[in-house]
Order: C-alpha cells, then sequence, then structure tokens
C-alpha cells in the first residue's frame, strides 16, 4: 500500500506527468471539442494516455478534469454531465494507476475574474470549484491539483472550497507567470506563496508559461518566503509554429538541466506541462534516480509575518524593519469620513491610502465602523477600493464577524484581522474566520475582566490565545500580541508596564508583537512629543508592528532614526533617502504635469480610478466651457495615457488599469449625454475575436475594453469563431485592424489559418495576435502585422500601426 503523498515526498521526489490535450488531439480530440468529454466517449484513449505517462515513470497521473468545472462545461452544452464526466476521470485514472501511482484530480480556471477585476462575487466563484471538487474528492482522487491560474484571488477561492469540502486532502496550488516575473493580473510569486500557504496549500508551484529556466526563477522567489514542499511544472520550451504544427522545442533531456538546482531549493513534485511527452517523463525519472532525495525543511521564514496584497507582500518581525501600520483609514473623530460611508462613497479611503502609502506606511489600517451603515458593506467596498489604489496589505479593523468575513472574501492576498481578545466569544467568532480565509491575527492582551494591570497577567491572556489560536490550527507566525497601549496621561505608571509586557511576550511566547502607539498620548498638549519617544522605547523593547499617522513627521522620525541604531536599515538606507527627499513610494503625477484646473483633476480622477468623483467632474468640466472632445481629449485622455505609463514600469497592474478603464467608461456615458447622439470621432474600427476551438476570452475582452476607452470602436465577435465569420465580418465591415486570441497552445495554428484567409480574400486590414501563449516569433511565423506582451502595449502598438500604416 502506497504512503500518503505528503509522506512520500519528505522521502522522495515525485514525478508528475505530462502534457494531456495534445496527447488527446492526437487521438481523436476534434476542434472545439470538450477535451473532458472524451471520458464519456473514448475512455480507452483517455486511460492509454494515463498508461503511457505510468510505462514512463510518472509517481502521479493527473485526471482528465482541467475544464470540468460548470463554468468551462457550460460551453459545451455539458452542465448537466459535470457530475459524470468528472468521476469517470477519476475512475479511469484510478484502473490506470492501481498501486503503481497517484491520482491528482485537476482543476483549472473558471476563464472569468473575481469582482472587482470581474463580475464573479468570491462566494459564486467559490461555489463553482466546491461543485467540482466535491465530485472528484469523493470519486477517489488522492489529491487535488490546481493549475495554471492567473487570478490569485480565483486560486485562493479554488483552495478555500476545496478545504470546505476536505480538511486533510492534499492540495496542489499553482500559478502562471510571464517572462516579467509577474502573473497576468500582477501577482509576484512571493506574494502568491504566501497568500496560498496561508489558505492552506499544502505544495505551491508554477506550471505553463515558461520553461524549466523561468519557472526556476519563480520557484526560486517563492521559497524566500514560505518552506512548503514546491512543484515544477514546466512548459517543454516556448511554442514554434512549424509547417503548420504547433512545436515545442524542448528535448527531454533539456527537461532536466535544472534537476540538481529544483532538489536544492526543495521541489518536491517534478513534472511537465504543454508540449511534454512520455519521453520528457521518462527523462525525468531517469535523471533523479541517483540522487539524494530526502527533503529538509528551511528555516529562513522563521520567526516571520508575512502579510501579502494581489502585488505585493510585507515581512514582519524576524529582525526585519518595525512594520508602519497607518491608522488613518478611521471615522472616528472624522464628520467627512463617517458621511462618506453613509453615502457608499471611497473617495477619502483612496485619497488617504495613497498619502499614508507615500508617507511611509507598509500596511493599512481599514475601520469602517460608524452608526447608521451596513459595515459588511462598507468594509467589502473600501478592501476593492483599496485593492485598486494601493499594492500595500490590509489590516482589516472591525469588531463585527460579518464586517470582517466580507473584507476578508474582498481581500486579495493575505491580510492581518484586527482584532481578538482573550474573552470565549471574541475567539469563538474570530478565530474560525482567520483560519478559514488565510490571515494573521491581532491578539489584544485583555479578557472578560479587562485589561490587566501587570505585565505577567497581560502574558497570560496573551498565552491563552496563543493557545487557542493552535487548536484553531492558526499557526504562531500568524499571530501578533498587542500589550496595549494605555494613556500616560491618566495612568502614568503603566507606560513601562505596557513595555515589559511586550518584551516577556517576545521571549516567552515567541511571537511578534503590535502597538496602538498614538493612544499613549490622549489628553496632553503635544502629542507627537511623547508619542514619538513611546514609539523609540517601544521598538528598542521588541516592537514588530506600529499602528501609527504615518502623515505625523515627528513619528516617523523616530522610526527612521530607530531602524538605523537597531541595525535594522542595512547601510542606513531608508534612512538617507527619506532625508534625501526621495519618496519610498511610487511618485504621484508631478504637479506641473498637470493642468491646475479642472482638466488635470479629470487626469487625476483617472489615474486614481475615482469612480465616485468623475461624472461630477466631466459636469464641472462641461459648465466651465469645454466641449465634450476637450473633456475627453484634454482631461480624461491624458490620464489614460498616463496610466499606460505606470503600466509599462510596473508601478501599476491589470486591476489598476481596469478600474481606471471604468472610470473612464463612466465619463464617456456622461459625455454622450451632452453630445446628444452626436457620436466621437473614431480612432480606428478594429474587430476582435477568440479563434475557432478556443473558448477563452479573458485578455480579448481587456484589450476591447481599453480600445475603447481610447477612442477606438470595437466590434467584439466573441469566442469559438469560425474563421469564416471572422472574414465576412471584417470584410462587410471594413474594419482597419483584426484582432485574434488563443490562450490553448492546440488552438494556436487556427491564428494562422484566419490570417491566410483575411489575405486571400483581399481584406485591407491589419492583423494582430496575442495570448498567453503567444510570442513575437510565432507571430512573425505566422504573418501577422502586430504582437503585443499585453492589453495596454496592444493598444500603443495598434495606434501606430493606424498612424504608420
Amino acid at each position: 500500500m502506497k504512503p500518503s503523498l505528503l509522506k512520500a515526498i519528505n522521502d522522495r521526489v515525485l514525478v508528475l506527468d505530462g502534457a494531456m490535450g495534445t496527447m488527446l488531439q492526437e487521438r481523436g480530440l476534434k476542434p472545439g471539442q470538450s477535451p473532458e468529454e472524451m471520458n464519456l466517449v473514448m475512455p480507452e484513449v483517455v486511460a492509454a494516455v494515463h498508461r503511457e505517462y505510468l510505462e514512463a515513470g510518472a509517481d502521479v497521473l493527473v485526471t482528465n478534469t482541467f475544464g470540468g468545472s460548470r463554468e468551462k462545461l457550460s460551453h459545451y452544452g455539458l452542465c448537466d454531465r459535470l457530475a459524470e464526466i468528472n468521476q469517470a476521470a477519476v475512475q479511469i485514472a484510478r484502473k490506470v494507476a492501481g498501486d503503481s501511482a497517484y491520482v491528482a484530480a485537476s482543476m483549472g480556471p473558471t476563464g472569468r475574474f473575481v469582482e472587482p477585476v470581474g463580475d464573479m462575487s468570491f462566494d459564486q466563484m467559490k461555489d463553482v470549484f466546491h461543485e467540482q471538487a466535491s465530485v472528484l474528492i469523493e470519486a477517489g482522487a488522492d489529491l487535488v491539483t490546481l493549475e495554471t491560474f492567473l487570478d490569485i484571488k480565483e486560486l485562493r477561492a479554488a483552495v478555500i472550497a476545496i478545504r470546505e469540502v476536505s480538511a486533510t486532502i492534499p492540495i496542489i496550488a499553482m500559478m502562471t507567470f510571464d517572462d516579467n516575473g509577474r502573473s497576468v493580473l500582477g501577482s509576484s510569486p512571493e506574494a502568491a506563496a504566501i497568500t496560498l500557504e496561508a489558505v492552506g496549500a499544502d505544495i505551491i508551484g508554477s506550471n505553463c508559461g515558461l520553461g524549466v529556466e523561468g519557472i526556476y526563477e519563480i520557484l526560486a522567489a517563492m521559497r524566500r518566503v514560505t518552506d512548503l514542499p514546491l512543484i515544477a511544472q514546466a512548459n517543454a520550451g516556448l511554442p514554434q509554429l512549424k509547417d503548420g504544427v504547433t512545436l515545442f522545442p524542448a528535448s527531454p533531456e533539456e527537461m532536466t538541466f535544472y534537476h540538481e538546482r529544483f532538489l536544492t531549493l526543495g521541489v518536491r513534485i517534478i513534472g511537465g506541462c504543454c508540449g511534454t511527452t512520455p519521453a520528457h517523463i521518462k527523462a525525468m525519472r531517469d535523471a533523479l534516480q541517483d540522487k539524494a532525495q530526502s527533503f529538509c525543511r528551511t528555516s529562513a521564514t522563521k520567526g516571520v509575518t508575512f502579510l501579502s496584497s494581489r502585488t505585493g507582500f510585507v515581512p514582519v518581525g524576524g529582525g526585519n524593519q518595525v512594520a508602519v501600520i497607518g491608522e488613518r483609514i478611521n471615522p472616528t473623530g472624522k464628520k467627512g469620513f463617517a458621511a462618506e460611508l453613509r453615502e457608499g462613497k471611497v473617495s477619502y479611503i483612496r485619497k488617504e491610502a495613497s498619502e499614508q502609502v507615500l508617507a511611509g506606511a507598509t500596511l493599512l489600517d481599514v475601520n469602517v465602523g460608524t452608526p447608521g451603515i451596513d459595515e459588511a458593506a462598507a468594509m467589502e467596498r473600501a478592501v476593492f477600493c483599496l485593492s485598486g489604489a494601493v499594492q500595500t496589505p490590509l489590516v482589516l479593523d472591525s469588531s463585527s464577524p460579518e464586517a470582517l468575513e466580507a473584507g476578508l472574501k474582498a481581500a486579495e492576498g493575505k491580510v492581518l484581522v484586527n482584532s481578538v481578545s482573550g474573552e470565549a466569544k471574541s475567539l469563538a467568532r474570530v478565530l474560525p474566520l482567520v483560519k478559514k480565509y488565510g490571515a494573521a491575527v491581532i491578539g489584544l492582551a485583555l479578557d472578560e475582566q479587562g485589561i490587566p494591570e501587570t505585565a505577567e497577567d497581560r502574558l497570560a491572556v496573551a498565552g491563552r490565545i496563543v493557545h487557542a489560536a493552535a487548536e484553531a490550527g492558526i499557526p504562531r507566525k500568524n499571530i501578533m500580541i498587542d500589550s496595549l497601549t494605555l494613556t500616560v496621561s491618566a495612568e502614568q505608571k503603566r507606560a513601562m508596564e505596557t513595555l515589559r509586557a511586550l518584551r516577556m511576550v517576545k521571549e516567552t511566547l515567541g511571537v511578534n508583537t503590535v502597538l496602538g502607539v498614538s493612544n499613549i498620548s490622549f489628553g496632553l498638549p503635544s502629542r507627537p512629543v511623547i508619542s514619538s519617544v513611546f514609539f523609540a522605547m517601544a521598538m528598542a523593547a521588541g516592537l514588530d508592528a506600529a499602528i501609527i499617522n504615518p502623515k505625523e513627521c515627528q513619528m516617523m522620525d523616530a522610526f527612521r532614526s530607530a531602524m538605523v541604531l537597531l541595525n535594522r536599515d542595512e547601510n542606513s538606507s531608508a534612512y538617507i533617502e527619506a532625508y534625501k527627499g526621495l519618496a519610498n513610494a511610487v511618485q504621484p503625477i508631478a504637479a506641473a504635469a498637470l493642468p491646475a484646473d479642472v482638466r488635470g483633476r479629470l487626469a487625476s480622477a483617472i489615474i486614481d480610478g475615482d469612480r465616485d468623483q468623475i461624472v461630477s467632474l466631466v459636469e464641472e468640466a462641461l459648465a466651465d466651457g469645454l466641449s465634450p472632445i476637450q473633456v475627453s481629449n484634454e482631461g480624461l485622455l491624458p490620464g489614460l495615457e498616463e496610466v499606460g505609463r505606470r503600466f509599462e514600469k510596473n508601478q501599476v497592474f491589470l486591476p489598476q488599469v481596469m478600474r481606471s478603464a471604468e472610470t473612464m467608461q463612466a465619463a464617456f456615458a456622461r459625455l454622450k449625454q451632452a453630445m446628444h447622439g452626436v457620436a466621437m470621432e473614431s480612432k480606428g474600427r478594429i474587430l476582435m475575436a477568440t479563434v475557432e476551438g478556443d473558448i477563452h476570452d479573458i485578455g480579448k475582452n481587456i484589450v476591447c475594453t481599453l480600445l475603447e476607452n481610447h477612442g477606438f470602436e470595437v466590434i467584439d465577435l466573441g469566442k469559438n469563431v469560425p474563421a469564416e465569420r471572422i472574414v465576412q465580418q471584417a470584410t462587410e465591415l471594413k474594419v482597419d485592424a483584426v484582432g485574434l486570441s488563443a490562450l490553448m497552445t492546440t488552438t494556436m495554428s487556427e491564428m494562422e489559418h484566419v490570417i491566410e484567409r483575411l489575405k486571400s480574400a483581399g481584406v485591407k486590414t491589419f492583423s494582430m495576435v496575442g495570448g498567453a501563449v503567444v510570442t513575437q516569433e510565432y507571430a512573425d511565423s505566422i504573418g501577422a502585422d502586430l504582437y503585443a506582451r499585453d492589453a495596454m502595449e496592444a493598444v500603443s502598438r495598434i495606434k501606430e500601426l493606424l498612424a504608420n500604416p
């Protein structure tokens, strides 16, 4: 009998099988047919593929269920056969595997994004994966492998869904990255790893998109923030087209070049993705034969609480710089902010977030609790807003479990929950949410009797919180203890007791610490003077994170100075930069770059994605006498162009771009009303389509949106579009350019077919190609006039192309 998979990978590296889609295509899968339907109509073909991989030495056989969710099967009219298809896939693989291999149930992305980037709610997305996982696990899969995900939020929902079905089944979670080390939506490998470990994945890594060298770089970045076992599932090189056939150039031997480095890195499963065959898998197995394979977990992350957003991450503790938690997003004493919350607006949140990050905040506390509102809905809006405004991880601050859960669902990474106390009721309500949604938590050293007077008693409460968290499955590295700052004007003797408790918590419990520093000076004049001194004393006592106002100069002076004196700012680099006048965050557009009038405010609103204000700004501009064309060309478009420049520099990512695009659409809707049906001048007519046989259209849809925002007229034919229809529509509509998209290696060659048909039909047009698997070399080989790596580049290159025919 086989040991459990998680035990097996401690003893040796397992080999996972190779590509399924291309193997099925060679054996009878028809263009446009669902690969998963083969489990029912040609099960012997699927079994034969599994058998070839088993005979090649695979330890893990992956089921033919990558597109077996209701979202994917609906494109083929197979929703009502979901259970039948997924059950059959597990049974086929199980029969071939016997006791010789593990059966991994494959689950792929839905092809849709979670809001606010997409139109699916977190719960809807989670339900899709819950449904498929329930069938696969009940059918007898040994583990679940989540493959080729582009959106960390969707992958996070998938892991949480599987954990709802089974608390114990091993989960492999993999994202796909491009050659600049980011996912399509901007996630870094480190941010992805932190988030996936927190929600309960057992093995993490990357598949598809890159060859072995690129996958190694991704996994090396992940290793810096996690001790989990890793998986490498590379493509057989980047695809090439030869004689109308898509080929992958990496030989079986080339796929083993990084084996030694993979082993050193702690990779415990090695497999193949697009273009790999049984020959590649055999080479991988042979290359492992004489190598030491026992797994030694690293301790590089010991004592560090990692927090993440979609794109960035922050290490807290472990000798890192003290984390600065910006406290300004809190309605207490702020009537204007409280009024905005009641109106459902987020302008204050966006403004304060940007200003606090610019001032030096590394985390942002989010508190929206005010009378007369739906706090859960307000928390969701706030998190959605912040995910588009900054790259900073969040601290969700609420006493309402409902609001906390809403924020945890809306979050795009691993957040810090503020907070849980030692009260039994608080522990029972908060800790399960922290565990389920993969968060860290602040524990307040108080209980039903209030705040203990002595450090010893606060330590005792903190110990009970740590024990309760462990019972809930939350490790110590995800717990931070607040020893509680009391107002020195009222209880002067207890300030030193707080610092003594802080030291005892660090030494006795071995967890990281946090304080709300500003409370110390309440009721005293010149509050920053005493607050900054106490802050410095706390940092010397071992403080790991502080909730402060980063816009208060004296507090940040104390912080930067302490980091130098405590040897946490190597070579005083951050200190020198700060006091040379350099910012430690992305700078906004310099004032001189934008007009000081309403035009500049319009551009800023587009850059910030401020949908709350954009319509009123358009109306103000029209009232000032600007024509609709002037509003667009002199206000809106300069803002969108600046977003494009920041995107090119990796200062903003696709979610922020899409938020700016949505803001632009709201502005255009108001301009159209002012134009009384007169159409704005078009920069060109573009036809877009995903080629026949391919049902993926996320990238195409993003390009369509951005093209429309930049003044192009777009005709979107959708997905799985036959060549005949593309040519017919291009001819009849007299378009200026045709954009083609494909995500799967099995449908890439259809783009060449369409371009040939366009040329032979004498269509005077430009052709474009794009998609995750498409490269510049491939575009050149099929005669395309234009290739773009991403949506923003597509817009700029189309402008150039049409301007210079």
